[in-house]
């Protein structure tokens, strides 16, 4: 199922965690208009603008495969509503800075275990809610939060 021009529900439910551990993380259905509000509101704007075909590195998770992941217990993961993303060409800060400015949609905006010293370091976790906080800023490697 596409869920928009780039992206599909198999993106949406892709786990190789989850498939080492036979974990059924197919999304289920009430879920799938947040895993489409994701898609085309986050990340069909950043294929666009950076023209580079990805795949989300972690987007919706099973309660389960939350829980061995070690996941926050009110991940919105766990609601199809957040999305960790990698693009191979672009530094992860970049990303991170180019959505805070350019997608007013995004509830949190994490740029998660990235280190200065290495552009490609990290991923960017970005979600949605149906009241977007806004809240944008750094995790770093010492569990510290910085402003982005």
């Amino acid at each position: 199922m596409k869920l928009s021009p780039h992206f599909n529900l198999w993106e949406a439910a892709r786990s190789d965690i989850a498939d080492r551990h036979g974990i059924d993380n197919t999304p289920p259905q009430h879920l799938h208009d947040n895993l489409e509000q994701i898609a085309q509101t986050i990340l069909e704007p950043i294929r666009q603008n950076f023209q580079t075909p990805f795949s989300p590195t972690s987007w919706y998770r099973c309660a389960k495969l939350n829980t061995l992941i070690k996941g926050s217990q009110n991940s919105q993961h766990i609601q199809g509503q957040a999305v960790d993303i990698v693009l191979p060409t672009v530094p992860s800060r970049t990303l991170a800075l180019w959505i805070k400015n350019n997608i007013t949609q995004f509830d949190q905006l994490i740029l998660e275990y990235h280190n200065p010293k290495q552009n490609q370091s990290g991923w960017v976790h970005c979600s949605i809610a149906t009241k977007p906080r806004q809240q944008a800023f750094i995790l770093t490697h010492d569990h510290n939060n910085l402003p982005l």
